[in-house]
């Protein structure tokens, strides 16, 4: 797997300055997620392009489509126990499955439901979902917000076993840019992906997927 780069004041114009989008490098048949974590699950990861040694198929994994919100999140590589990065190529029929099944990871009354309907879809679901402040490589808040996907139970059992294309180790390339200017940030080229219609609602973005980057793909 190699990553498409581009650099990042390139990639300013074909982003959205604010609401929920999902940044992402994809194509019709794929998308990157990111995961940090410690050298033992990582190399190991990567290594073998499975998980294995050390990993948890008991307990909840996030994913990150958006590269500089996992870097944000893992300090570009200097937080304990994030210290490899890992781009995952993951199948888009995958990832489109855990949108639709995303299920928000605290309640907000704008969805329209009640808290006892929410409390109930979560017990029932294997994917939490996150609308985070994204980040510019600084560090620095921007109005625009990410998504991460909590998975766990068969449905991670599915990701690791059947939705899984490549798993690459990228630290090289995190460490290489750490504390740079973002005027000559290298990273890896993202657009905004448009998850399936009827996922829109439940990840609320209707109002936000009017925007007219949100149809413009990326080839991974």
């Amino acid at each position: 797997m190699t990553l498409l780069l581009e650099p990042y004041v390139e990639q300013l114009p074909h982003w959205p300055r604010a609401g929920r989008h999902i940044l992402a490098q994809f194509d019709d048949r794929s998308v990157i997620v990111y995961q940090a974590y410690r050298p033992e699950i990582g190399r190991y990861a990567a290594r073998h392009g499975a998980f294995g040694a050390g990993f948890s198929f008991s307990r909840m994994t996030w994913i990150k489509p958006n590269f500089l919100w996992m870097m944000f999140r893992s300090g570009w590589g200097t937080k304990a126990d994030q210290e490899v990065t890992l781009a995952i190529r993951m199948k888009k029929a995958g990832f489109d499955a855990l949108l639709r099944e995303a299920v928000p990871s605290t309640y907000d009354a704008r969805s329209g439901g009640s808290e006892a309907d929410w409390h109930r879809a979560v017990k029932r679901s294997a994917v939490r979902m996150q609308w985070d402040p994204d980040h510019d490589p600084s560090g620095a808040r921007v109005e625009r917000r990410a998504i991460q996907l909590g998975i766990r139970g068969e449905t991670l059992l599915r990701f690791t076993n059947e939705w899984i294309l490549a798993i690459e180790d990228i630290s090289d390339m995190v460490v290489a840019p750490r504390g740079r200017p973002a005027a000559g940030l290298v990273v890896p080229r993202e657009r905004v992906y448009s998850p399936p219609s009827e996922a829109l609602q439940g990840l609320g973005m209707i109002q936000d997927c009017s925007n007219p980057t949100a149809t413009e793909g990326a080839d991974a």
